[in-house]
């Protein structure tokens, strides 16, 4: 039981520990799941691909402006 908390704790932590860039995924993957219903799924899939390419960018370029390094 102690090893599921633990994990529990490591996915969470791992979600949270850039909260910007969770809320930033979810905003294009909810316009995406409107747009399957009221558009054709391929606009649905394309805002979803493009829109978090974009985020994933806008994120190196941020952490790579920071200057930190993992290593």
């Amino acid at each position: 039981m102690n090893l599921l908390r633990d994990v529990a704790k490591e996915l969470l932590a791992m979600f949270l520990a850039d909260f910007r860039l969770t809320l930033s995924i979810l905003f294009p993957a909810a316009i995406a799941g409107i747009s399957v219903d009221w558009l054709h799924p391929f606009v649905g899939g394309a805002i979803l691909v493009v829109g978090t390419l974009l985020i994933l960018v806008e994120a190196v370029a941020r952490e790579a402006k920071r200057g930190d390094s993992p290593s």
